[in-house]
């Protein structure tokens, strides 16, 4: 059943839960928005209910507006196959379109922790090299968020074609005519590239180019492709896109980190059921580089 648009002045202090009277001082002092038409106060439905939120001054602790405006907010690592979905997403959606910002997985978390964003991806490698993103996200977030995976892919270096520096490992890294290319502070891709390093005992100021820092996936492979860098650590997807050289370090887990209070979201859902869409399988199962067996099941930490 429609509510009424127009509501006379008992209706409102119905509504309100007030007697008629206090309506009419409601009015005079507090600015309830109304109007005197042939001598009668009408009200504007959604106009009382606007009053009325703006009145609040006791928000529940975990209350805080949606973000953005009639859009999906996703923040946080970039992937080419996270790209390719928020495009499907949007061709049937675009009415409430899905947006994203490349804020690294650090960022991510922490613009879901200011209530910048629906969903945080991250990838972010914990210390036993086994478990990924739960640590930094309940550090961040205070709380345990739901996690959601969106893939599993391939690390590693890319290299130009042919690979004319004989680069064969990261050893290779520290010849002063190697230059190489790097991923920002707070990416989970750095973090894996420094941890790499470390194990192989390696000092990364004797990088030529470690603190060459570049944004995207694809522009690793691209400052490479053009010669102004030899070697950067990215995804094995952007190698075969780019037909260049790959060495990996092995598998990752990259998830969606979503506040539960928010996971039933009608956008948000909408945007996880199409991790099981067959149009979205399809499509992913053309780029190497990615597996997507877990691909929109919910993750838990192992504690074990």
């Amino acid at each position: 059943m429609n509510k009424k648009s127009l509501l006379n002045t008992h209706e409102v202090a119905q509504l309100l839960g007030i007697n008629d009277k206090m309506v009419y001082a409601l009015i005079s002092d507090k600015g309830l928005p109304a109007t005197k038409i042939t001598g009668k106060w009408l009200f504007q439905r959604h106009l009382v209910e606007q009053w009325l939120e703006n009145k609040m001054i006791n928000y529940p602790s975990s209350w805080q507006s949606e973000p953005g405006n009639n859009l999906l907010v996703i923040l946080g690592s970039n992937d080419i196959l996270l790209n390719k979905i928020i495009d499907l997403y949007n061709k049937s959606n675009f009415l409430h379109p899905a947006v994203f910002g490349n804020l690294g997985s650090l960022g991510g978390l922490n613009a879901l922790k200011q209530n910048l964003c629906h969903i945080a991806c991250s990838h972010l490698i914990e210390d036993n090299e086994k478990e990924y993103n739960f640590e930094y996200a309940i550090k961040t977030l205070g709380i345990e968020p739901a996690v959601v995976n969106f893939c599993t892919r391939e690390q590693g270096l890319i290299i130009a074609k042919g690979n004319p520096k004989h680069i064969s490992s990261l050893k290779d890294l520290t010849n002063k005519d190697i230059r190489i290319i790097n991923r920002p502070s707070g990416t989970g891709t750095r973090l894996l590239f420094d941890k790499q390093l470390q194990k192989a005992g390696i000092d990364a100021g004797l990088l030529n180019g470690y603190k060459n820092e570049i944004t995207r996936h694809i522009d690793v492979g691209i400052e490479i492709l053009s010669g102004r860098a030899d070697a950067g650590i990215g995804l094995k997807a952007v190698a075969e896109l780019l037909n260049l050289e790959f060495i990996p370090f092995g598998w990752e887990r990259f998830d969606f980190i979503i506040l539960k209070e928010r996971f039933f979201n009608r956008a948000v859902q909408r945007f996880l059921s199409l991790l099981h869409e067959s149009s979205f399988r399809k499509m992913a199962g053309s780029f190497k580089g990615y597996r997507i067996d877990m691909c929109g099941k919910a993750v838990f930490p192992d504690n074990s």
